[in-house]
């Protein structure tokens, strides 16, 4: 099979309606004057339907914006080959070789219609949690304690297809709303992260407990297991954004009206401070006690945190060791 795209297919791909792309994928697009945002991720600009920028990562190179294809190899993981034929089936297109020919796509874009949702499905689980076992304790530091509780309480598995793990979201009913996976073997040092299609993004991964009044708010949802991990912390409300806008939170507490403190635990870069103080000082307006709590200085995440306190107690208990030789 040829592997290179033509001039023509490669312009195909990237005349895509960016906007029908977003939508397709759960995003609620809106207009705003002569650019489109995203409710969900508000420092996102969509300029003339085809191309984006992320004001909030404008010191990230090669993730702070571009086209169609770069829009999905960001928030879909996508290589750039697999997102230029996700983007030439969208729009309808084959190849005319017989060798070369796709299924039809059930998404395919009418002129002037906005496609159907995909329908949310998670993915189907596998026959144990091998993988995900060995990635979060031996590559992530989590403690295997910590990893039991979180699929004894079925908010996490591991996928059989590819061996993604599953971060789940639910609602105050226990019904999952949300779903994102995270891949277990990084590519070139670069992970793979996708939401799963056709959830709710009003929804993030959480764990709730009626009789707190608590809730710790995180970006992801491995620093959200790693502070339950540092601080064996099993009782207050937790939530993990997936992103730095609000729309989870906002939702939570609605689910949750007995929460009157919130403490943001967010990353300690640039971006996560920038969210941190703008969250703090909009919750503390809204009447709730907020605790601004970055990891300590030196680690982006609390993960890191995590990560490093294991290894610098390694180190500790080492030398420990020698010295009573």
């Amino acid at each position: 099979m040829e592997n290179r795209f033509t001039e023509a297919e490669l312009a195909i791909a990237k005349s895509v309606d960016l906007t029908a792309v977003a939508s397709y994928l759960g995003y609620t697009v809106k207009k705003v004057g002569h650019y489109h945002t995203l409710k969900e991720m508000d420092s996102i600009r969509i300029y003339d339907k085809s191309h984006w920028f992320r004001w909030s990562r404008q010191y990230d190179k090669g993730e702070n914006g571009g086209s169609q294809i770069d829009f999905l190899r960001v928030f879909c993981g996508m290589e750039v080959k697999e997102a230029v034929w996700w983007l030439l089936d969208f729009a309808g297109y084959r190849r005319i070789e017989e060798k070369d020919r796709k299924p039809p796509l059930k998404y395919q874009v009418e002129p002037g219609k906005k496609p159907e949702p995909k329908k949310f499905e998670l993915p189907v689980p596998a026959p144990d949690n091998c993988f995900l076992y060995s990635y979060l304790n031996q590559e992530r530091g989590i403690s295997k304690s910590v990893i039991d509780y979180f699929i004894s309480q079925g908010l996490i598995y591991e996928s059989r297809h590819y061996h993604n793990i599953v971060f789940k979201g639910n609602n105050k009913d226990g019904v999952t709303k949300f779903a994102s996976m995270r891949g277990v073997f990084d590519k070139e040092g670069k992970p793979f992260k996708c939401d799963v299609a056709g959830n709710d993004k009003e929804y993030g991964f959480n764990v709730p407990n009626d009789d707190s009044s608590e809730l710790v708010v995180f970006e992801g949802a491995i620093d959200l297991m790693s502070y339950v991990d540092i601080f064996s912390d099993y009782e207050t409300n937790k939530l993990a954004l997936g992103m730095l806008a609000d729309a989870p939170l906002t939702t939570f507490l609605k689910e949750h009206p007995q929460i009157t403190s919130i403490k943001f635990c967010l990353d300690g870069d640039e971006p996560g401070r920038k969210a941190a103080l703008q969250l703090t000082e909009k919750y503390y307006g809204l009447g709730y006690d907020v605790e601004d709590c970055p990891p300590p200085a030196g680690y982006k995440d609390y993960n890191e945190w995590l990560v490093g306190t294991k290894l610098n107690l390694e180190v500790s208990q080492k030398v420990t060791h020698l010295c009573k030789k």
